[in-house]
């Protein structure tokens, strides 16, 4: 039977929000962020179990609705993103097969879809690398020089913004984050590790509200979006 597990690394302090505590326990609709995050893995049945990779010194994740809940478990995060993944998959490994798929999504992008997750699902079950939601860039593309003028008009054709949640193989996905720390190389997504192997995960497109938290203006954005589907309730 195929198996799903989820993982979060949720250890990134969000310089750029410039705000006091870590943009994941920002307040959203009257909740962290991070439980908006949670919810659809949490609550799917399809997902046996959460792994959440936490900063070393967190004094906010006791305080969230998922502190204690039995499908979730802790991982000590790491430096960056790359090293909590991987401290998070060590702990999916000692009760998992290596062959269970996990699905890697950001702590911070609280407005992911059950449509777009459950697409994920269904579309990579059974595919032999793996892959992660994204959808087309459908703006014109620039490529600055150091002065932060243009150098050059990029061909936007075969380009995708690269989303979460990515689904790879348990053991596939060790493998690569620790063949690319092990040559210095610090990935900014999984995708990118796998990549490394000389393998292609497969693309699936989901919705352009799946957005990151990371700037200060993305938090009513974010309430906006997840009014629109119903997740939440107007003013």
């Amino acid at each position: 039977m195929t198996r799903f597990w989820a993982v979060l690394p949720a250890a990134g302090v969000g310089r750029r929000m410039g705000s006091a505590m870590p943009k994941q326990y920002l307040m959203l609709a009257g909740r962290p962020v991070i439980e908006h995050s949670l919810e659809l893995f949490v609550g799917h049945p399809r997902i046996q179990g959460v792994v959440v990779a936490l900063g070393l010194e967190d004094g906010y994740w006791e305080g969230t609705a998922y502190a204690h809940h039995p499908k979730v478990m802790r991982a000590p995060g790491g430096p960056e993103r790359c090293h909590s993944v991987l401290n998070a998959l060590a702990v999916l490994a000692q009760q998992t097969a290596d062959d269970d798929w996990v699905l890697v999504h950001d702590a911070a992008r609280p407005c992911l879809r059950r449509a777009d997750l459950d697409a994920l699902l269904d579309a990579l079950a059974d595919d032999p690398v793996g892959g992660l939601l994204g959808i087309p860039v459908r703006d014109t593309m620039k490529r600055a020089d150091s002065g932060s003028r243009i150098a050059a008009t990029v061909d936007r054709a075969g380009l995708w913004h690269a989303y979460t949640p990515q689904m790879f193989r348990l053991a596939l996905l060790q493998r690569a984050l620790t063949e690319a720390l092990e040559s210095g190389v610090l990935v900014t997504d999984d995708a990118q590790a796998i990549e490394r192997l000389g393998l292609a995960p497969r693309l699936i497109e989901g919705h352009a509200d799946n957005l990151k938290i990371t700037r200060a203006e993305d938090l009513p954005l974010a309430r906006f979006y997840l009014e629109q589907q119903g997740r939440i309730s107007g003013c």
